[in-house]
């Protein structure tokens, strides 16, 4: 058995792969200032729940003009996301009121000294483990020890009190300014579909000569690559996901993130096929052969036309999802014509598959070195194809998967009726 052969990279390859990677780069920070809210909003947003909170803890019984724990608390309390808000309310009132209390009962037994300060922190963050307060742990031995260096119950009854106020108005805040994070998830959707439409139709062009190897190592890295900007795109869509989570602006909404995390699993699957494709076209470029699939023009031609067929089909899939309504307002966005399209493309590239698998056809006995590379892009481009099909995916269960094309019309006409 023959050994694999070792491929030297040369040096005109590393250059293509760091400007490639330079363009990538340049398209992603571009992405994420879509994605980032503005500063301003963002200052304003902690700035009016800081002085609402200020405001409200003025009308305490007993309240200082200079008092800011509420303030501090509501600051402290805001997250990014409505879901988040609440949970860190509900943490850090458990935390600073688990902390007062352990103050109070120590200070009415044991005078204050310094082992004894020890001895409440050390309780007071065992209490908080207990508690499982997580990042607000320190919320616990903080309070206890404010609340046992001055011995006041009054000390005690206002940081409960001033800490409710902070984590109420906290609350408010996030109840009417929370931001939905949908639209930035949509843009990373978006982006992707058209980074794999590019190569596959980079892979298209390519493929009217002979491609080199070197060329299709290229076109196999860009897939290999695609692993990180679906990463990307997943933590944009859990950001969606919780900003919608609990939201009261949920209810006018459609559950757009439901539709797009089908849209990206799709999406992930057809990269996973890209990146397999483009090892067979390298495997076949390397293969020093007549036997080679991409040495005969006339199949280099139809495979060529396939791909371009499916880069149309998966940027008018993108285009889909970046569409998908949000509100039952907005449920006439014009899907049909998308629809169409991809479903012209794939149809299209069905025949053109078909054309490409009588050329493919062949005797093992007669070309045995290129007869598993013939197999393996037509198979692969075949389940490219199939993933974008509103039908059930080949190999699947058709009860475990739900087609996201299928989700998407039921989504669209269930908004329009209502």
């Amino acid at each position: 058995m023959k050994g694999f052969p070792v491929r030297r990279v040369p040096v005109e390859s590393v250059g293509e792969a760091a400007k490639a990677v330079a363009r990538r780069q340049a398209g992603q920070l571009t992405l994420v200032r879509r994605r980032a809210q503005p500063t301003a909003v963002y200052i304003a947003r902690l700035t009016l729940t800081a002085v609402f909170a200020y405001l409200l803890a003025l009308r305490l019984p007993g309240a200082s003009s200079r008092d800011v724990l509420a303030p501090l608390t509501a600051l402290l309390v805001v997250q990014a996301t409505l879901f988040h808000t609440i949970r860190s309310a509900i943490q850090r009132v458990v935390g600073v009121t688990a902390g007062v209390l352990a103050a109070v009962a120590v200070a009415a037994y044991v005078p204050f000294s310094w082992w004894v300060l020890g001895l409440l922190i050390a309780g007071a963050l065992v209490l908080g483990l207990i508690l499982r307060l997580r990042e607000d742990i320190l919320e616990v031995p903080i309070s206890a020890m404010l609340i046992f260096s001055v011995d006041s119950h009054a000390a005690a009854t206002s940081r409960i009190t001033e800490t409710l106020v902070g984590a109420a108005a906290g609350l408010a805040a996030g109840l009417v300014l929370a931001p939905l994070r949908v639209q930035p998830a949509k843009d990373a959707v978006g982006e992707l579909s058209r980074q794999m439409a590019d190569l596959l139709a980079q892979m298209a062009d390519g493929l009217a000569e002979t491609p080199d190897p070197k060329r299709a190592a290229e076109w196999l890295d860009r897939t290999r690559a695609l692993r990180g900007e679906i990463e990307r795109v997943d933590d944009a869509l859990s950001q969606a996901e919780e900003s919608v989570r609990l939201n009261p602006r949920r209810l006018m909404l459609v559950n757009p993130a439901a539709g797009l995390r089908d849209g990206v699993d799709t999406l992930e699957r057809a990269a996973t096929d890209m990146r397999v494709l483009a090892r067979s076209v390298l495997d076949s470029a390397r293969l020093d052969s007549e036997d080679s699939p991409v040495r005969q023009p006339e199949t280099r031609a139809r495979l060529a036309a396939m791909l371009a067929e499916l880069s149309a089909a998966v940027r008018a899939y993108g285009q889909l999802l970046e569409a998908e309504p949000t509100s039952a307002d907005h449920a006439d966005f014009a899907a049909e014509p998308i629809t169409e399209r991809l479903e012209d493309h794939l149809e299209e590239a069905r025949r053109q598959q078909d054309r490409l698998a009588d050329l493919l056809r062949t005797d093992p006995a007669e070309q045995p070195e290129g007869w598993p590379l013939r197999g393996e892009i037509l198979a692969q481009v075949d389940r490219l194809r199939s993933e974008l099909q509103p039908g059930p995916l080949p190999g699947h269960a058709q009860a475990q998967v739900r087609q996201p094309l299928r989700a998407l019309r039921e989504r669209h006409i269930h908004a329009a009726r209502h």
